[in-house]
Formats: structure tokens, sequence, C-alpha cells
């Protein structure tokens, strides 16, 4: 298996020099920082629903994407050659897909939301308790019939999951990380006492889902395919006790941003998301609806999201609704550490690897509530939401804003990984898995 600790190896070799994530780690501070400097008045930035977005101005005045792979065509401005130059990018001439007749469905691509989009497939497999998974079927999309006393319907016997896939500009179909999904599956299936598909069935369910529903992939910087498999109980079964009979289903749905707007969270004090000793380390489907109240109350408010405190003492951050949290003073990095309260974000690993590559001091530690109010940056990730900045955060009526744009740690940290996900960046940490 490829681990992070390879990677971070390999990068101190002379013979990595060429590695993009390299020059970025030795690099960001000055090369990157005088190509800013030198365009400085031509560069805006911003978070356009929920989503960094980086532009300029060329000579015509005309808006162009700097090094955004999301776009249908790669324009490069002033700053962008100079950016580019200074990482030694070539521009990339196969990513022109104005000539590719890829199939794609009806669907309105520019008005895409968190929502679901039917497609056309979804995958089924099944096994009785103490079996292992057998070979599982795609079918048509569409409804399933249930046991009324199934264990998931009864006492909400089951785990979901959630992943994407990636249009890059050529054409070609990524995976960001599937195995961690899989493992993360497992994981949760031994703490609710139910069978779980091997990690490949699990990743071999996600290819089969995204390749027979490859129309519904949005087009490069239009979107991504949402994938959310679910693990449930479904045996005839009465009393209190694991399931008879598992299910294993995949589905898929073509989606744009989580978060339209500005991120505005206020501090949750009076109810709790997950308590030590429960299920809040693991994806399972019941902790989800116990947050609908607050987050309503708080939506009804004006905030977008909560934000979650400690079962025990109240007094220490935990995540949101359904991200972790960064909390970014100086030249460090903070984050709650997942000690079975907190959900082990695919996301919030692969932004602390790539944090420590570019040279951030990352710490995994308890986070008073107070310390919010002295953060110079506060970012949510996780596979929805991405990378995504807040822009205040509210806590006993008092609120705090913090810093977005422009040479943010969290816009950098979101480049990056975005640019992995989408094949824009050379993957060298071996995180992302391409579609047959």
């Amino acid at each position: 298996m490829f681990r992070a600790s390879d990677f971070l190896g390999k990068l101190s070799k002379q013979s990595r020099r060429g590695s993009l994530l390299s020059k970025l780690r030795h690099g960001h501070r000055s090369q990157y920082g005088r190509a800013l400097q030198a365009n400085e008045a031509s560069v805006y930035s911003n978070h356009v629903n929920g989503e960094y977005t980086n532009c300029v101005r060329d000579e015509l005045g005309q808006k162009n994407a700097i090094l955004n792979c999301g776009q249908p065509r790669l324009q490069y401005s002033r700053f962008a050659t100079a950016a580019a130059e200074a990482y030694n990018i070539e521009p990339s001439t196969d990513g022109d897909s104005s000539h590719v007749s890829e199939e794609y469905a009806n669907v309105n691509w520019d008005g895409l939301g968190f929502g679901l989009t039917p497609t056309d497939y979804m995958y089924i497999m099944n096994c009785s308790k103490g079996q292992k998974f057998s070979q599982g079927t795609l079918t048509r999309f569409g409804k399933t019939e249930m046991n009324p006393s199934s264990g998931i319907l009864n006492y909400g016997q089951g785990l979901i999951e959630g992943l994407k896939a990636y249009r890059t500009r050529n054409e070609r179909i990524l995976l960001f990380r599937p195995e961690e999904n899989a493992m993360r599956m497992q994981m949760g299936a031994e703490r609710m006492c139910m069978s779980s598909p091997t990690i490949e069935q699990f990743v071999n369910a996600v290819k089969q889902i995204v390749h027979s529903n490859r129309r519904w992939v949005p087009p490069p910087g239009k979107g991504t395919m949402y994938i959310r498999p679910l693990l449930i109980g479904n045996g005839p079964d009465l009393g209190v006790a694991p399931a008879s009979e598992y299910t294993f289903v995949t589905y898929a749905s073509p989606v744009g941003n989580y978060h339209k707007g500005a991120l505005n969270l206020v501090v949750e004090e009076k109810f709790r998301r997950a308590t030590p000793g429960g299920t809040g380390g693991v994806k399972a489907i019941t902790n989800y609806a116990i947050i609908y109240k607050p987050i309503s109350e708080a939506k009804a408010k004006g905030f977008t999201d909560v934000l979650f405190l400690d079962a025990v003492t109240g007094k220490y951050v935990e995540e949101a609704s359904t991200s972790n949290i960064f909390v970014v003073k100086e030249n460090v990095i903070s984050t709650p550490p997942t000690n079975g309260t907190i959900l082990p974000g695919i996301t919030r690993k692969s932004i602390i690897e790539i944090a420590r590559v570019l040279g951030y001091q990352v710490e995994e530690r308890a986070i008073l509530v107070e310390e919010l109010f002295d953060a110079e940056e506060v970012f949510c990730t996780g596979t929805a939401v991405v990378v995504n900045p807040v822009n205040s955060i509210t806590y006993q009526d008092k609120r705090t804003e913090y810093k977005r744009g422009v040479g943010t740690v969290g816009q950098k940290l979101y480049e990056i990984l975005t640019g992995i996900q989408s094949g824009c960046i050379e993957d060298e940490m071996g995180w992302t898995v391409e579609l047959d």
C-alpha cells in the first residue's frame, strides 16, 4: 500500500525536484508570492457558491481562469503565465475538450445544486449474517422492496459513505481515494455488528456505478458525481439484534456545491452531535437525523450551519454538521483529533498531509471554543464541501469574522487538493484511481 510517508520521503530527494508539490513546499512563499505581487492589481479571488475561484483580467478586461482546469478552455493571462513559469508548469494542450464527442445526459449543468438527480443504474449486493457478500448486480435506478421488520427501519442498523468522481479536461474519469471509504465502512460495520464488503468489492461497485452512469458525470468545472454507498440491515427480524441479512447498495448523482454563498456558523450550545462511546466516529445513519433540529433552528436565524461542541464539557470544538473544521493562526493549522466522537474525514486526512508537505505545522488537538476569537482563518473540509472557508462564527452572540480569498491557507490547500482530484496536478500521492 502506498503510504504518505513514502511520498514525503521521496519529496526530499533531488530526483523529485520536478514535482509540483515539492516546488510548492519549497517555493510557495517566494516565486508564487512574487508572481502575485507583480500582478496584484489584476488579480481577484473569492469564494463563489462554496468554491474558491481565482481569476484575472487580461488587457481587454476579459476574465480568465488561473490554472483552473475546471474551465471548458484553459486560458493563460499575464498572471497565469507568471505563476506557471514559477512552477515550470507546461500548459496542457490535450485539455481542450471542444473536439471530444463524449455523450452527456440532458442536464442543466450550470444549474446543479447538491440534490438528487436520478441517474441510470444502481448497484446491489446481498449477504446473510456471518456470510460473505456475493457478486453484485447492476439494475436500473429506482425503488427497492424492504421488509417492514428490517433492521434499518426498526433499529437504524445502517451505514453510509460518500465519495466523488471527477471528469478531467481530456475526458478521463478519476476517483479519489475510494479504498479509504471502503476501509471506513468496514470500521463502521464492525462497530454496528454488520457484515461488510471487502475493499475490492467496494471499489469495484463504485467503479461499476460510475462507468454505467458515465454520461451523468458533469463536464469539467460544472460539478462532480457524488457516489453514495449504503450498507443496511434488511432481514425480517423483530427482536433487538443484528440483522439476519444485509444489502449493499451504491447509487450516484451529479452535484454542484453543497453550500451556496458565504459560510456563517453558529456554535451550538444545547444539542450535541456525538458522545464518547457512541457512533460519532463512524458514518452511522443514525448520526444524522439527530442534528436536523439544531440545523433548522440555526438556518431560521440566518446561519449556514452549526458547529458542535464536545458532549462532556461543552468547552471544545468538534465538527460542523457534515464537515471537519480547521483553525489557522500564523503558520499553525489546528484541527480536533478523531477520538471516537469526530468522523475521520478522508478530505480532512488529505488536507493534513498536503499541509505538512507545504511546511505548515499541523496540530491534531483539543481546541477551546474561545480560540475561535483569535483565529486568523477557519475552514471546513469534507467530500461534499471540499475545502470551504468560514466567513464568520457566532458564539454567545459574539460574531468573529475570518480571512478568505487570495493568499489564505485554505485557498492554497483547496487549489492543490482539487488540482489532484481533477487531474490538473500530477498525483504523486497515489490518491486517484482512473476509471478504465
